[in-house]
């Protein structure tokens, strides 16, 4: 309750402003974007121009009514509406239609979540999961009126990224207080559970769950406890690769704007049995998205690159990333938050105020280039990892493929062997065999001249030997007979066909 105090003729009037209750609040937020929105329409489509980024559209609405606005149950309240045509085309980039984006918010009651983080946000989702309503402060919703050129430049060269998808940023002004509200993208569907939840920045300084979160029923964690809880997400090459590029280009672009102190919200889902017994939640979104880009797997996605697989619109995985964790198989939900956070001066005086009490490459506020830098260490390090083939398949692959080419090897060589064993016996078979040329083509034929020749040393030969023998007899009894070197010495004893190999061999010397 807020009280003012006006002086009036000497008499203290005191007027009390009631806040707006959480349903009061959750009505005026739909009643607000409804009317925006509507009345959006009947603006003709153009390009976006410089000063539309920084336009803003402002309008009371009484629970009375106007000839303008409609009545409600509500407590008056002034709707502003920043930049409605730049934030116009953004929906309309992703394929969000003006009807599919008011029946979205304006359809179901809201639904409140806890806010695990430190700031003093609310946050809002819509019943068909598709749209997160998220409080920001002043600072929060200025510093992103002035970063919309930039982003609308980022968009437009790359539409798929994990940066938050901002559709809209407005202001509700009721009973005194400013409300300042931003509608993004929902990164973690509720149609599948999340088993685990993480807020990752890649610090160690008071990066623990406190007590009272970890007392939830579905907590969300941080760095300290990912190490302590996980060896690290593995993913096939191209999906890794993909992933770390869009981080990348992704962190690139937050340098580039002096942006640091975001985190990257991780959901894990473990796909079991459990999902086939009903382990889901009561969303509506299954199988009825609308907006383009907005899941985790299309995310990652370069324009016509077909290394990671496209989604199956009824395969039930919510557009999750497929990994492991050792025997587990898991779908991965995924996203950038908290980006509206630059390195200003508030900002430099807390990294060095902690880094006088602890080591500053560990505190989570850093100027954004070595921010950028940790923070994609962490992740291609820690949080998700390659999966590399098992050494214990290569080896067996290769001792087989080994015994293959050994087997392959003696099929071939065993013809050869037996060709060959083959031609061996012919040749000791032609051997045995009486010459004969018709019989053997491969031997050469001799001139007549030299068969003549050949003819008439065997009858010297012959007549030599016979001179020899008879002149032995005559003197066997006391006469040595001594023979030049070039004359074989015959044997005592022997058949003539001895004697003539001896000379033969000689005579080749």
């Amino acid at each position: 309750m807020a009280t003012t105090t006006t002086e009036s003729g000497g008499t203290s009037v005191s007027k009390d402003y009631k806040k707006p209750t959480a349903a009061a609040l959750k009505g005026a937020i739909q009643l607000g974007i409804g009317y925006a929105v509507g009345n959006l329409t009947s603006k003709p489509d153009r390009d976006v121009l410089m000063q539309d980024f920084y336009m803003v559209e402002s309008v009371f609405l009484p629970s009375e009514g106007s000839n303008m606005t409609p009545a409600h149950h509500f407590p008056d309240f002034r709707l502003k509406t920043y930049a409605p045509l730049a934030f116009r085309y953004f929906r309309e980039l992703f394929g969000i239609k003006a009807d599919d984006y008011l029946y979205s918010i304006c359809n179901e009651p809201l639904i409140e979540l806890s806010n695990p983080g430190a700031s003093s946000s609310w946050f809002y989702l819509t019943s068909d999961d598709e749209f997160i309503i998220k409080t920001v402060q002043h600072k929060e919703a200025e510093f992103l009126q002035k970063l919309l050129p930039g982003y609308y430049m980022n968009l437009n060269q790359n539409p798929r990224t994990l940066l938050p998808k901002f559709y809209g940023l407005y202001c509700i002004q009721c009973a005194g207080v400013n409300i300042r509200l931003v509608v993004m993208n929902n990164v973690l569907p509720r149609a599948l559970k999340m088993h685990y939840k993480y807020d990752l920045k890649g610090s160690t300084y008071k990066r623990h769950a406190s007590r009272k979160e970890r007392a939830k029923s579905s907590p969300t964690f941080k760095d300290l406890d990912f190490q302590e809880m996980l060896e690290g997400l593995h993913f096939d090459g191209d999906t890794y690769s993909a992933l770390m590029k869009t981080l990348q280009r992704d962190c690139r672009v937050l340098e580039s704007f002096k942006i640091m102190d975001y985190s990257l919200l991780l959901g894990v889902h473990v796909l079991d049995k459990s999902l086939e017994r009903g382990a889901r939640g009561d969303s509506k979104r299954l199988n009825s998205q609308r907006v383009l880009y907005s899941t985790a797997l299309e995310s990652i996605q370069g324009e016509g690159d077909g290394k990671v697989a496209e989604p199956v619109a009824d395969d039930n995985t919510m557009g999750g990333i497929p990994a492991k964790h050792k025997d587990e198989k898991l779908l991965i939900f995924l996203g950038i938050i908290d980006i509206l956070q630059s390195y200003r001066l508030i900002k430099k005086m807390e990294h060095s105020w902690k880094a006088l009490v602890h080591d500053g490459d560990t505190v989570s506020v850093h100027r954004p280039g070595f921010y950028a830098d940790r923070f994609l260490n962490f992740m291609g390090g820690t949080v998700f990892k390659k999966i590399h083939p098992l050494r214990g398949a290569s080896s067996k692959r290769k001792r087989s493929s080994i015994h293959a080419m050994r087997s392959a090897s003696q099929e071939v060589l065993s013809p050869q062997k037996e060709e060959k064993d083959e031609r061996k016996a012919q040749s000791m078979e032609c051997l045995d065999r009486p010459l004969s040329s018709s019989k053997h083509p491969d031997l050469v034929t001799l001139p007549k001249s030299i068969k003549q020749a050949v003819s008439f040393s065997s009858s010297a030969l012959q007549t030599i030997k016979k001179d020899l023998e008879e002149h032995l007899e005559n003197s066997a009894s006391c006469m040595t007979v001594a023979l030049d070197d070039t004359v074989p010495f015959p044997p005592t004893q022997g058949s003539p066909d001895s004697v003539h190999d001896v000379y033969l061999t000689g005579g080749r010397r």
